[in-house]
């Protein structure tokens, strides 16, 4: 369960970072901040639906 709460923030923050990179945003990382976010709110929701289901 830590391993895929670590996969998916992990994979949102590099999303994030690659898609700031690509559009050139440099002053203030919009979706790095935003994917990370989004990530550890899904990771959150799915640990929490994976702990309820046991």
């Amino acid at each position: 369960m830590g391993f895929q709460m670590g996969a998916i923030i992990f994979v949102g923050m590099y999303g994030g970072i690659k898609l700031d990179e690509y559009l050139d945003i440099k002053k203030f990382p919009v979706f790095t901040l935003l994917l990370s976010l989004a990530a550890v709110f899904g990771s959150i929701y799915l640990v929490i639906k994976d702990f309820l289901k046991k």
